[in-house]
């Protein structure tokens, strides 16, 4: 009962505190980017909170759980990396464009309404799949934790995550999504140390984790490998975390949920600090939590399905204060990802496909909030439709962006010879690239690992930059479109300003030279001693 008292509290309180924030949106600027004036803790927060979800911390939770801990943390090298190159090579050129949502500023820099749309339609499908497997997950917690079905259960999540989001719009989100990035970062960096304690304690934990005859090679560099594993070979598995790393990394630098936030960011430098806190954060996170998870295997070996491995932990291997913490922060971390994903389904439905030309800024408001409603109603049928498969739908989601977002991203900033027909189809293919070769694997064959979708997906957006752009010109709209964003703005050459973003880089190093540290103490020398 306190666990469900604590998750139901939690709800009031996001809810509440997206009504009091609704007073202060007045305009479809505060609505859509929360003014532009957001400083460095909420960029960070809203970052990291849409990052993580039901998908870190019950799909890859689990995932560890099932014998791939070490998997995933070479996965997640590739993938935090993706927001200093994202805050550094896109996000702060984003920034510039003035643009409400990232697909008018794809439409802005190529001069064209139909790239709008096209990036506006794969938004919406991407975003749609992720947010449906984040809802899974918040309703599959609720269920466990509540004894509800999983229909009521998704009900109860559905009305949390869409009332402050409908009502207070970027304002709320950015609010609640930083409160609830420090309620998850508390509750690993605590709850884990409680799970390795109750596993044995360390370093017999890890030890006893890594001699496990059931999950032989579930702290090895590769996992479990072989007949009834994920992977044949450990090759197959660096493989497909190098793959999936690099995917992750490029929908962290160029994905709408993540690069829309510095949209909303006060300056250029608070683009770059938050990049790199936000690089620290996950790399903290994704340490503790996969090696803690492994260690479950050691007390409870058959929990199912393996995404509850980090919900039985906080019930069963914490005490009930720090239980309710974890609990309260794995839906927080689910909460936030649906109403950052929600915001962003509602404002490229009613910003550019239907591209709005009212000028009463009221009428504007009104018409973006009923059709936020609207998606959020659309999604929650398909939700409760879709059978749940919190991590595979997630990265399915993922690996759209990558293909048909990644190459267009950054060739809009370097390229000067990328023109819109190349960019519109650069998008279209891509996608097309993804869901054609998912859809031959579901039905057809398995394809091997170096014909992963994602590749064929990538192959096919580049291809079509590169050929299609020989076959054209660059207008001189997009050329001076193109030069002023390249333009550095007056404010980033504040002195003071300068000199504070300059630490940060110095913050990653040491930051890093630590978690090395730690790893080498934690899980190097345990096993050493074997």
């Amino acid at each position: 009962m306190a666990y469900l008292i604590g998750i139901l509290i939690a709800f009031l309180v996001f809810i509440l505190i997206g009504i009091i924030l609704a007073r202060k949106v007045t305009n479809v600027d505060d609505y859509y980017v929360s003014g532009r004036n957001a400083p460095t803790l909420l960029i960070t927060g809203s970052l990291v909170a849409s990052f993580l979800s039901s998908v870190t911390f019950m799909g890859e939770a689990g995932f560890s759980y099932e014998g791939y801990p070490i998997v995933q943390l070479t996965l997640v090298v590739f993938n935090a990396s993706g927001y200093v190159i994202g805050a550094f090579f896109f996000g702060r050129y984003l920034r510039r464009s003035q643009a409400l949502t990232v697909p008018e500023y794809f439409g802005k820099r190529f001069d064209s309404q139909k790239i709008r749309k096209a990036a506006a339609i794969t938004t919406i499908l991407g975003v749609s799949a992720y947010i449906v497997a984040v809802t899974q997950g918040g309703a599959l917690l609720f269920s466990s934790v509540s004894g509800l079905s999983y229909g009521v259960s998704l009900i109860i999540i559905w009305v949390a995550y869409t009332s402050f989001t409908f009502l207070s719009g970027a304002k709320g989100v950015l609010v609640n999504d930083t409160i609830m990035f420090i309620i998850f970062l508390l509750a690993t960096v605590i709850g884990v140390p409680f799970i390795i304690n109750a596993t044995g304690g360390w370093p017999n934990a890890i030890m006893e984790t890594a001699s496990l005859q059931s999950h032989e090679g579930i702290l090895s560099w590769h996992g479990m490998v072989g007949a009834g594993a994920n992977f044949n070979t450990p090759a197959e598995a660096l493989a497909w975390a190098i793959i999936l790393g690099g995917v992750w990394g490029v929908v962290v630098a160029v994905s709408p949920w993540q690069t829309s936030r510095y949209l909303m960011a006060k300056s250029e430098h608070v683009v770059i600090r938050s990049g790199v806190i936000a690089t620290i954060s996950i790399f903290v996170i994704y340490l503790f939590l996969h090696i803690g998870m492994a260690t479950v295997n050691v007390v409870n070996p058959n929990i199912s399905p393996t995404e509850n491995a980090f919900i039985w932990s906080a019930i069963n291997l914490m005490p009930t204060w720090l239980g309710v913490i974890v609990l309260v922060g794995i839906m927080a971390a689910i909460l936030s990802s649906c109403s950052t994903f929600l915001q962003l389904i509602g404002n490229s439905v009613a910003h550019d496909i239907f591209i709005y030309k009212e000028k009463n800024s009221k009428k504007v408001l009104k018409f973006s909030r009923n059709t936020m409603l609207v998606s959020s109603s659309v999604i929650f049928f398909i939700t409760l439709w879709q059978p749940p498969a919190v991590m595979w739908i997630g990265y399915f989601a993922a690996t759209l962006f990558a293909a048909s977002w990644g190459p267009i991203a950054f060739s809009s900033i370097y390229s000067k010879s990328v023109t819109k027909n190349a960019a519109f189809w650069s998008i279209i293919l891509g996608f097309l690239g993804v869901v054609g070769a998912e859809l031959f694997q579901t039905l057809v064959a398995e394809l091997p690992i170096y014909l992963h979708p994602v590749i064929i997906g990538v192959l096919l957006s580049t291809g079509s930059l590169i050929f299609i752009s020989r076959t054209e010109n660059v207008t001189e709209v997009e050329k001076e479109f193109r030069q002023k964003i390249l333009q550095i703005p007056d404010t980033f050459g504040d002195a003071n300003e300068i000199t504070i973003t300059k630490r940060y880089p110095n913050v990653l190093i040491i930051s890093g030279v630590l978690l090395i540290a730690i790893t080498f103490v934690f899980y190097f020398t345990p096993l050493y001693l074997l």
